[in-house]
């Protein structure tokens, strides 16, 4: 139960569905600064509910999305009515997200947080030739490949699972590896490792083979290496009607995987 809610602040995306919505709602509700509120409602798709939870981190405060855009796994459905009811009655999800500390091969360094995944991707006809190490160990030595994706358990059911990545549980503390189009070894599939490990990939070839790198939709381009892991002191609150519970939600993708 999420106490002494009352002011709001509305981050509403610039898309015709979720502009629809927003004279309707202005008029019921005062739309307060997003520093002086007490829960931050996003109202938009998933992509944009990504960049709003990064551009508000700093105010720590609650998020609660209400979808209009498509998918909308990480949102809510839409109302109209009873939002402060609906918000007051939500359980609250915490989530970690990874930190991607990127080196060009210009020697320019690049931090950012992504919340589903960072995936490095070949930016030339070329496929990457990529090792990857977790922690003091090897994981791979030369992979060959379209790229590479690593993903947080809120991101294992968007691009990780469309590139046959697993489907991680949210309290499971794993981080899936998953290859983009392995070409060599052709049948590597990955792994799961602990949420604790950080993750080395180094572009072996950075001249004839140039590799970019993507944290959510943030994207550094000529990499020569990455570090990848889970940074623990930040925490995004994000809150779900009981019946649409982010977990639930995990679950049924699982269960329709599974099925195939």
């Amino acid at each position: 139960m999420i106490m002494n809610i009352k002011k709001i602040h509305f981050a509403i995306d610039k898309s015709f569905k979720a502009q629809a919505s927003k004279v309707n709602l202005l008029k019921k509700y005062k739309n307060y600064t997003a520093n002086k509120s007490d829960v931050i409602i996003v109202i938009g798709g998933d992509g944009f509910m990504l960049s709003t939870l990064k551009k508000y981190q700093k105010y720590n405060k609650p998020f609660y999305g209400m979808n209009k855009g498509s998918f909308g796994f990480l949102m809510n459905k839409f109302k109209n009515k009873n939002i402060l009811k609906s918000v007051l009655r939500a359980k609250p999800v915490f989530i970690s997200p990874l930190e991607m500390k990127a080196i060009t091969k210009n020697n320019k360094t690049r931090t950012v947080i992504a919340i589903n995944e960072v995936s490095l991707l070949r930016q030339s006809r070329q496929t990457a030739a990529l090792r990857i190490a977790y922690g003091k160990n090897f994981l791979i030595k030369r992979l060959i490949c379209d790229g590479v994706l690593v993903s947080t358990p809120a991101g294992s059911t968007a691009y990780n699972l469309s590139v046959s990545g697993p489907i991680l549980s949210l309290n499971s503390k794993k981080i899936a590896i998953t290859p983009i189009s392995p070409f060599r070894p052709r049948r590597w599939k990955g792994k799961v490792v602990s949420s604790s490990s950080l993750i080395k990939i180094v572009n072996l070839n950075i001249k004839k083979r140039p590799v970019s790198i993507v944290a959510d939709n943030i994207e550094v381009r000529n990499i020569k290496k990455a570090n990848i892991k889970i940074n623990n002191k930040i925490k995004f609150k994000l809150l779900y009607d009981k019946s649409n519970s982010l977990s639930n939600k995990i679950k049924l993708e699982k269960i329709m995987k599974n099925k195939k």
